[in-house]
């Protein structure tokens, strides 16, 4: 703090924003250059501030008890210890530019403030319990402090790994950050050796572990790389064996669905309800032509789907998508428009874009095999085609910093595991995301993607993506027994709700029905759920919510969601509830197909 944050002219600003970092600066009333910065980078050690020749002052409002300088852990660094009312210990680090040391007084018990103006670094840091060892830890880092971070991945068969490598400034000693469970879980052996005994307690996600070192590699040693198109199990992989009669049900169902006008249900005014209608039919042509083996069927589909497509592909939709040259993306133009941030679920204004663009890019994914097996081209997917298709994927998960136009990783976040959803929208709880499972599929539609289109690293960074999630979501999100991330009053509810980087709430944004929240998180069952979702987990949940004819209780599209969900364990009691002669299609959403739902349940097994 600074004797200027009482001048009503200060302002707050920010720059160098990256994927990882941004710069907070406060700048006096008219001044060009900020009094102080404070590098904000995730997983930062120690607060920093960066003071430009103003008096500092640190206020407490939970009021100093003790006040004690320290002896110099290091050259030209300054050190205190600070005891709150509270009974929690904080250590204070001083760097001066110039070497000359930062004298603090106690001016009163909620004040802290400099003899006068101060050209240098501040560092804060909670040291829980007091305890000399973890002291230590501070002092190796005192000194130092990251700026940003930069991202590298590879990929070898099966097995993935990703380092993050922070940007340093300071006295040139090893870093300190702070890492979470799933990066615990999966550091590498040179990356583990740096951990230390201080753990602090995160909002939503448990205990970070105060880690030195100047970059941190994780590894994943169980990459889906043998999930493709075909219902996916742990047990049995991929399989496209299907029975006699599952594939009889599948052609009767798909003879129905692909008759309906994909036309009429694709050209909507809205991209997420367009693109899963464009995904479902997809799916239920994969389902026709490769799982029931009726090439006559899946091409007559295909030709409508084809046609359905290219409206979004020729970007003539009710909203086309324009770029956007602030912060670097395609948009729905439904907001301009409209005059209505939230149309569209807010697209306009980027929220849910991993959402909304997944099921496009899971439709052509599907589309693109399927019509080269039957033309030997690869469904005359020009080049606009593919551009476009791949200007979507750059949109939400550009890997590329070197890419002028969109910004690295915008969804997904490689720090935290999963991605976010909020946009440009203030939020007092922070960024937030509810479908973890919507999450999931955005990467496993690139990786399909990847694969249709010969592009091998985009597929493995959707496989990498996918390995990332499945950790991050179970500790996080899909809650078994046993969770020591969550508080343990929570665990019962089993999914989290919204998690936002504040708060975690067992609600949704459209409604607090046990379906919706816990369904939110299962949509759409694809080949990759099983992976996400650990059996155990489907199994406790199932036993929470919806056993013993509680599911029959639910209405509409939610109960053959929950349907489908249950087909991951039970296969052979979902098919018979699928081809049973009392299904109707109310219990269909608009993103899904009975052709699928019976083709997953019987290639899992339920047909028998």
């Amino acid at each position: 703090m600074s004797e200027l944050m009482g001048n009503s002219g200060m302002t707050l600003a920010t720059d160098s924003l990256t994927a990882f970092s941004a710069n907070a600066n406060l700048i006096p009333k008219d001044a060009s250059s900020p009094a102080i910065t404070l590098p904000l980078v995730q997983g930062m050690g120690f607060v920093t501030a960066a003071y430009h020749s103003v008096t500092p002052f640190i206020d407490s409002g939970v009021f100093f008890r003790t006040i004690t300088p320290l002896p110099s852990p290091k050259s030209q660094v300054t050190k205190y210890k600070i005891l709150l009312e509270d009974g929690n210990t904080w250590l204070l680090y001083a760097r001066a530019s110039n070497g000359s040391g930062l004298a603090l007084t106690a001016t009163s018990n909620t004040r802290l403030q400099a003899a006068g103006p101060f050209k240098g670094t501040i560092q804060i840091a909670k040291n829980p319990g007091d305890v000399a060892s973890q002291e230590k830890s501070y002092d190796a880092a005192a000194g130092a402090y990251p700026t940003t971070a930069s991202l590298s991945a590879s990929v070898d068969g099966h097995i993935g790994s990703y380092t993050l490598s922070w940007v340093k400034a300071g006295n040139g000693s090893p870093l300190l950050m702070w890492a979470l469970p799933h990066h615990i879980q999966s550091m590498a052996a040179e990356t583990s050796a740096g951990k230390t005994t201080i753990q602090l307690q995160t909002t939503v996600k448990g205990l970070a572990t105060g880690v030195i070192g100047d970059s941190w590699t994780m590894v994943e040693p169980d990459l889906p790389t043998s999930i493709g198109f075909a219902p996916w199990n742990a047990t049995s992989g991929s399989t496209q064996a299907i029975s006699a009669a599952g594939q009889q049900r599948i052609v009767a169902a798909g003879t129905s669905e692909l008759s309906q006008d994909m036309d009429a249900q694709s050209n909507l005014n809205s991209m997420y309800y367009s693109g899963k209608a464009l995904s479902k039919f997809a799916t239920a042509i994969y389902a026709v032509h490769d799982l029931a083996g009726n090439t006559d069927l899946a091409q007559a589909g295909l030709n409508k789907l084809k046609a359905a497509f290219a409206r979004f592909a020729s970007n003539k939709q009710q909203y086309p998508l324009v770029y956007e040259s602030a912060w670097g993306g395609v948009v729905s133009t439904a907001s301009y428009a409209t005059g209505d941030s939230g149309v569209d679920f807010g697209n306009t204004y980027y929220n849910d874009h991993h959402f909304h663009w997944s099921y496009f890019i899971h439709a052509a994914a599907i589309i693109g095999p399927i019509y080269r097996l039957a033309t030997q081209i690869l469904w005359n997917l020009s080049l606009t085609t593919v551009d476009w298709v791949n200007t979507l994927v750059r949109d939400a998960a550009n890997p590329s910093p070197a890419d002028p136009y969109f910004p690295v990783s915008r969804s997904f976040d490689w720090f935290h595991g999963h991605s976010w959803a909020k946009g440009l929208f203030d939020s007092g709880d922070g960024k937030d995301e509810e479908s973890s499972s919507e999450d999931a599929l955005f990467s496993y539609a690139m990786k399909m993607w990847g694969r249709t289109i010969g592009d091998a690293a985009m597929e493995a960074r959707g496989n990498l993506m996918l390995a990332v999630q499945k950790r991050a979501f179970q500790n996080y999100f899909l809650m078994e027994s046993g969770n020591i991330n969550q508080p343990g009053n929570f665990v019962g509810n089993k999914v989290t709700g919204i998690l936002f980087e504040n708060k975690c709430d067992h609600v949704t944004y459209f409604g607090a029905n046990p379906e919706y929240i816990q369904g939110i998180h299962m949509i759409p069952i694809n080949p990759s759920s099983g992976y996400i979702r650990n059996q155990k987990f489907i199994k406790e949940e199932w036993a929470m919510y919806f056993s013993g004819g509680r599911v029959d209780q639910v209405a509409g599209g939610w109960r053959g969601i929950l349907y489908s969900n249950l087909a991951l364990i039970d296969p052979k009691a979902a098919y018979d509830w699928f081809s049973g002669p009392n299904f109707d299609p109310q219990y269909l959403d608009g993103g899904a197909t009975l052709t699928w739902y019976l083709a997953l349940s019987a290639g899992l097994g339920g047909s028998g």
